[in-house]
């Protein structure tokens, strides 16, 4: 058998954050050597607790969690409590897991991790960028150690889904998303539109977890919430951004259409704070320092979400 791709994912769990980690755990190709966790979807102290409640209901207490960044970088900004729960994981008032978080910071993880798999490593970040920019001012070196960086964030049309162009992951850290995509000199994102334009149907998603697996029965559970909240505000698809971007970091080879294209972050504009602007017609000569997913094999992404919740082998 090949040798396993070591996975490290930078998260904030989250409904949508514990589907891409159950993905990305049932998948046989990929290593997960650790989970760095910041604020996001929810404080802290919550998406540290979520992150080792999954790793124990999936049977993965092997994986490190180790938690970082709990707040953004300069700004304050709002989490997204009305749509995960004011716990992240639905307020179903899940007991906590029985380790604890590892003493080592995030940021720090991240760079030992990147020596450790030096020329391999599959960096995924799934939430707000702040750990991998702390990372990054400690050492401007990491991207040279980072195999495939991808980033679940931005809306590269200006169809935002938090203010009218601005994506969650990217507008709770502006600034921590600047460091980044200025550091890396290529970053592939799955965006908000992407996500929209691969939304799942709700009556497909309730099929799957009304399966008798001990995952799909947990994944019901924490995501009734955010799944009704979603049928009441935005009809028949649920939208699962998360899965979506682990679905082409773990199999690339799905992904039907991309575009290269140059991006930068947008921090100042009174309207547009936070807005990932994408120069689709190469007007500023600088370089296409990103590979946006545009379209994704819809059966094989639903195979990957399947086979995390037990459904199929």
């Amino acid at each position: 058998m090949s040798k396993k791709i070591p996975l490290l994912i930078d998260t904030d769990p989250g409904v949508d954050d514990a589907l891409a980690l159950l993905m990305a755990f049932a998948d046989e190709r990929h290593d997960v050597v650790g989970l760095t966790v910041a604020a996001g979807n929810v404080g802290l102290d919550y998406t540290v607790r979520n992150a080792l409640k999954l790793c124990e209901v999936a049977g993965r207490e092997d994986v490190p969690v180790f938690a970082g960044a709990p707040d953004p970088l300069v700004y304050p900004a709002e989490d997204a409590a009305h749509v995960h729960g004011r716990d992240g994981f639905g307020d179903v008032e899940l007991p906590a897991a029985a380790r604890a978080v590892e003493a080592e910071h995030a940021a720090l993880a991240i760079l030992r991790l990147s020596h450790q798999h030096a020329g391999e490593l599959l960096l995924v970040a799934l939430g707000p960028l702040t750990n991998i920019a702390l990372a990054l001012k400690l050492d401007p070196t990491l991207p040279q150690r980072v195999k495939r960086f991808l980033v679940m964030g931005g809306a590269i049309t200006g169809h935002g889904n938090i203010t009218p162009v601005a994506e969650f992951n990217i507008a709770f850290d502006p600034e921590a998303a600047h460091i980044v995509f200025t550091a890396f000199p290529h970053i592939e994102v799955a965006d908000w539109e992407a996500t929209v334009a691969h939304g799942l149907l709700h009556r497909n998603v309730e099929q799957w977890l009304a399966a008798d697996t001990d995952k799909a029965r947990f994944y019901e559970l924490i995501s009734r919430q955010t799944r009704l909240w979603s049928e009441d505000s935005r009809g028949e698809y649920w939208y699962a951004a998360d899965a979506l971007a682990m679905a082409w970091a773990l199999q690339p080879e799905g992904a039907t259409k991309v575009e290269r294209r140059p991006l930068a972050i947008e921090m100042a504009g009174g309207r547009t704070r936070g807005a990932t602007v994408v120069d689709w017609n190469r007007q500023t000569g600088a370089a296409d320092n990103t590979t946006l997913l545009i379209g994704y094999d819809r059966e094989r992404f639903e195979r990957q979400v399947q086979r995390a919740l037990g459904l199929v082998s």
